[in-house]
């Protein structure tokens, strides 16, 4: 059968046919929320670069959380700004670190009872270079390097303080080789053994990472970050990347950036049966941000649409920066 017998047109002639026949379900227990959490009391600071985005102190955070647990989002993703920097980034996993004291703080609130908080885990907030791990001297030449199996211990420490700490999830961002395995090993030596982890096991270097680094004062001092996060232009890696990870036991896997890179989010979910979300980083996030204030597209509609596409690529859940804006709409 063919046109005028078959009309495509006749599901799509009112909202209830068109919501009746929909594929792709967007709701707000599918969107996790970040924060950034900063040392002090009261502060709600404005990133420039990110309208409706705060550094926010612990106080801010648990209210900031709570806000959004009533429009219907359970999960958030928490980073940290310390007071102070190191070579090694020891604030990582300090007992009194900034995210540490957060955690605790969220636990406590009872409005926050039944919510899902994953802690990031690297070093680049922490470092004085901000570089995801230890730096080894410069070589004769100037050239420097992460030191890969130097900084395991410690990507593996900081995991362990999050999970003591409150973390539901741990979500190593860093890129450093056989970090997951480190993390499994540690975890469960400390009695964490339901500790899941959720591994960003396609992070590519991307140039849609500038406003978090404003945002989390984590842009490296010298060099960048190619020698450790992924290229874009390669989709088989990601592959080889993700069933690593997999193998060294992570429970998760998390894809960064997210529209840039939605055919390797379809093949991902094509090849590995296992809960999988998506990252709308922060220069995806700008950027429609820019185009709203321009009045060059329709915030509520351009915003839902990009979230429905990631989902629709094969996400099972969405970290993004619209996340309260879009439940408000759902």
């Amino acid at each position: 059968m063919k046109f005028p017998e078959i009309r495509m047109r006749r599901l799509r002639r009112s909202e209830p046919l068109r919501e009746l026949v929909r594929e792709t379900r967007l709701h707000p227990g599918a969107l996790i929320a970040p924060l950034f959490v900063c040392p002090g009391e009261g502060v709600r600071r404005p990133v420039a670069s990110m309208p409706g985005v705060f550094n926010l102190s612990i106080d801010a955070a648990v209210r900031e959380a709570a806000a959004a647990v009533q429009l219907g989002i359970r999960g958030f993703l928490l980073f940290g700004l310390p007071a102070a920097k190191d070579e090694q980034g020891s604030g990582a996993w300090q007992e009194d670190g900034i995210v540490q004291q957060a955690l605790r703080a969220m636990r406590r609130e009872r409005a926050l009872d039944g919510t899902l908080l994953i802690a990031d885990v690297c070093l680049c907030e922490y470092t004085a270079h901000g570089h995801c791990g230890v730096v080894r001297q410069p070589e004769a030449n100037g050239a420097f390097a992460v030191d890969n199996d130097a900084s395991l211990p410690l990507i593996a420490k900081t995991a362990v303080s999050l999970a003591r700490a409150g973390a539901d999830v741990v979500a190593p961002s860093d890129m450093m080789d056989g970090r997951v395995a480190a993390i499994r090993a540690a975890l469960d030596a400390a009695q964490l053994r339901e500790t899941p982890i959720l591994s960003y096991a396609a992070k590519f270097s991307s140039a849609f990472y500038g406003p978090f680094r404003d945002a989390a004062d984590s842009a490296p001092q010298f060099g960048d970050r190619r020698t450790y996060q992924m290229d874009g232009a390669n989709r088989r890696e990601a592959m080889r990347e993700i069933a690593q990870d997999l193998a060294e036991g992570a429970d998760m896997i998390l894809m960064k950036p997210a529209l840039p890179y939605l055919d390797v989010i379809r093949e991902a979910r094509d090849r590995f049966d296992v809960p999988m979300g998506a990252y709308q980083v922060s220069g995806e996030y700008a950027m429609l941000q820019a185009a709203f204030q321009n009045g060059w597209l329709d915030r509520d509609r351009a915003m839902l649409e990009s979230l429905v596409s990631i989902r629709r690529a094969g996400a099972d859940f969405i970290v993004t920066y619209f996340a309260q804006a879009a439940a408000k709409l759902l």
